[in-house]
């Protein structure tokens, strides 16, 4: 099973900058368990948000002809919780674009409120090298994707 984070793109500046929304609802089963009777959205699925954001963003410069691999978060700061109603948009920008990785700045804002900044390292691995590790269809960018990619972006 794939989790995307993202509900949709709001602004898609190709190998430049994306803007993408979550909108946080009780109904998502996490809330069950964290934490029951104070319902927090878990920092970690808020990172997952930012690298799907910042991944598309990568994998879309290049025409998804490399796979794009999370590498690490070299930083990552959380001002406050987030919660059930709100809506956070992810903002990822390509700080550097090259043919073994990239690196982009991110940040959630909620009303215009930064409450998360970060920093997010990806790799690419060409097709023969990621197919030889990973498998054909383990990626989420696929041409299933890219359709999905596109009908989001013209919505925005």
């Amino acid at each position: 099973m794939r989790w995307i984070w993202i509900d949709r793109f709001i602004e898609f500046n190709s190998g430049k900058s994306a803007k993408a929304i979550k909108c946080l609802s009780m109904a998502e089963d996490h809330y069950a368990r964290h934490f029951a009777g104070y319902p927090v959205m878990p920092a970690c699925f808020i990172l997952e948000g930012l690298a799907q954001t910042g991944g598309i963003l990568v994998g879309e410069a290049n025409a998804f002809k490399e796979k794009v691999v999370l590498a690490k978060v070299p930083r990552a700061i959380f001002h406050r919780e987030m919660f059930p109603g709100e809506v956070l948009t992810y903002e990822t920008e390509v700080l550097i674009l090259r043919p073994e990785g990239a690196s982009v700045s991110a940040k959630v804002t909620v009303q215009g409120e930064v409450t998360v900044e970060a920093e997010i390292f990806f790799a690419h691995l060409d097709q023969s090298r990621s197919k030889e590790l990973f498998g054909e269809s383990n990626f989420v960018f696929t041409g299933e994707f890219r359709h999905l990619l596109e009908r989001m972006t013209r919505k925005s």
